[in-house]
């Protein structure tokens, strides 16, 4: 009889969350992701995409665009700060860094962190993005909009990085997935003008999907990257939200900044303010380490 009235429990709740509003993510056309939408706070199809900003029980303030969950505010910590501090800790003294895409404002905060950067250039296309962000997700930015050290750009991200005169120590690529307005940022001639535009031993970082579910952005993307860079690997991070294992994000140079030195981050780490919730030297190291089967989607890369 227990098991009876589990199972009609369950039954149950099952068919009231799928009756509730929901927002359901099709990943693929043999999975999908479910939210439930306790409250829309923002829908609204722009110049450029679908964007809507919703609250849920478990996960946060939801941000989505064309249908794909992008952050939630319960685990944005974990990709914002790997895809930030992986490079800048990496780079012996960073100055100036350009963020593309990134219009939430989570790895702008993250860059302003390092006292040592002179500016922080945003390029987004849409500036819907970053108003609506910074509305009804501010603890994402953290006011980082309004610091004098940031630069905001209103423009497609493939135009500004053929056309930029500037150049910066890192490059941080948090881009949407490779469809719509961003599928120009992930192909060689974007890898070959970020190059370009980066000073010598400078640093790209990109966010490359999930490898157990994206395999081809992985590798599309390392191939694309050794056209350009001479040295080129990935990193990992699990970020709940995106589900599927690890997230791999890419790391592109000239310079040699691998393996690092953990006392040093440790002892610059000090003087930052606030307190990290998911990096830290240890684990910038760990993620370089990557599983076999991400290893055998990328054939000869060099891990060692």
């Amino acid at each position: 009889m227990k098991q009876i009235r589990s199972l009609t429990i369950f039954a149950m709740a099952i068919t009231s969350f799928l009756s509730a509003n929901t927002f359901s993510e099709v990943l693929f056309d043999e999975w999908h992701q479910v939210f439930r939408i306790d409250e829309m706070l923002f829908e609204e199809i722009t110049e450029h995409q679908d964007l809507k900003i919703f609250q849920n029980e478990r996960y946060g303030r939801v941000l989505t665009l064309d249908g794909i969950v992008q952050l939630t505010t319960a685990d944005e910590f974990v990709y914002h700060e790997m895809l930030v501090h992986v490079p800048l800790f990496s780079h012996p003294d960073p100055k100036h860094v350009l963020i593309i895409g990134g219009g939430d404002g989570g790895a702008l905060r993250e860059v302003l962190r390092h006292d040592q950067i002179e500016s922080a250039t945003v390029v987004d296309i849409d500036s819907s993005v970053i108003e609506m962000s910074i509305k009804y997700l501010p603890t994402v930015s953290n006011g980082a909009y309004d610091h004098p050290k940031t630069k905001v750009v209103i423009q497609d991200a493939s135009i500004f990085i053929q056309d930029t005169e500037e150049k910066y120590d890192v490059i941080i690529c948090d881009s949407t997935d490779p469809i719509g307005p961003a599928e120009v940022l992930f192909t060689p001639e974007f890898y070959s003008a970020c190059y370009g535009a980066l000073n010598k031993g400078g640093i790209l970082v990109t966010q490359g999907g999930v490898p157990f579910v994206q395999e081809d952005e992985l590798s599309d993307g390392y191939n694309h990257f050794k056209k350009s860079f001479e040295k080129v690997t990935f990193f990992v991070a699990p970020v709940p939200t995106y589900i599927g294992g690890f997230m791999a994000f890419g790391f592109a140079t000239d310079g040699d900044y691998l393996p690092i030195n953990q006392n040093e981050i440790r002892m610059w780490m000090e003087n930052m303010p606030g307190k990290m919730k998911y990096y830290n030297p240890e684990i910038h190291l760990a993620a370089f380490a990557l599983p076999e089967y991400v290893k055998d989607l990328l054939g000869d890369l060099e891990t060692e």
